[in-house]
């Protein structure tokens, strides 16, 4: 749609400055050099500027590579990288979570969303080197069916962890959460209530000998669309 615009408005100008020149001739004006330039100037950068707007690729809801289907939420996120920036968490185009935001933190960092309206319910995150696994296995119990829940860990997010925490977070269909380890990278979108694993899910293991930084490996990414919730 914004191509046929772009072409029909070259067309009209284009035809305007010919229409310009025809006239020009038909009457013998003079029409001074410097101002043929000008046309001629004006209609090249007027015409660069639509071919430009009219090819270039479009942006999709939080960044993501293709749209998704209908009656789906667009989602990106990321981890934090060492314990320097922090993860962040997009869905419908809505940032979430964040540094800029400043609602991220060492640990575990979750944002719960609603699975039939992709409206954000809460952001919480949970130090897992020196806080307490209490906050978090109680808070993971509050969780409602229905909800998608996105976790991104920060710096180091298994330290403090236990089985029983471990169990909850498999529970929204986790694969990866038995062996999520000290400083690993680990982004995660699964669901309360969830009858299968969840698709969406990467993980990179902490380890000297391919860590991208000093003592933490590289940033996991991950985008999808998640189904919506149906009645």
């Amino acid at each position: 749609c914004f191509l046929t615009g772009a072409a029909k408005l070259v067309v009209v100008i284009a035809i305007f400055l010919l229409t310009f020149y025809v006239i020009s001739q038909v009457f013998e004006i003079k029409m001074d050099a410097n101002l043929g330039h000008i046309f001629a100037y004006l209609f090249s950068k007027i015409l660069v500027y639509f071919l430009l707007k009219a090819t270039k690729p479009p942006r999709y809801k939080c960044g993501i590579s293709k749209a998704c289907p209908e009656k789906h939420f667009a989602f990106k996120m990321s981890s934090g990288a060492a314990n320097v920036v922090g993860p962040k968490i997009c869905v419908e185009d809505n940032v979430l979570m964040s540094g800029v935001k400043n609602n991220v933190g060492r640990g575990i960092n979750m944002a719960l969303v609603n699975g039939k309206t992709g409206e954000l319910l809460d952001t919480k995150f949970f130090d897992m080197w020196g806080g307490d696994v209490a906050p978090l296995i109680e808070f993971l119990k509050t969780i409602q069916d229905g909800t998608i829940v996105l976790m991104a860990t920060y710096d180091d997010g298994a330290t403090k962890l236990n089985d029983e925490a471990r169990k909850l977070i498999a529970e929204l269909g986790s694969t990866s959460i038995t062996n999520l380890g000290f400083r690993d990278n680990w982004v995660f979108c699964g669901g309360k209530g969830i009858k299968t694993k969840s698709p969406f899910e990467q993980h990179i293991k902490n380890n000297k000998d391919t860590n991208k930084y000093e003592g933490w490996p590289e940033v996991v990414e991950m985008e999808g669309c998640i189904p919506q919730k149906q009645d």
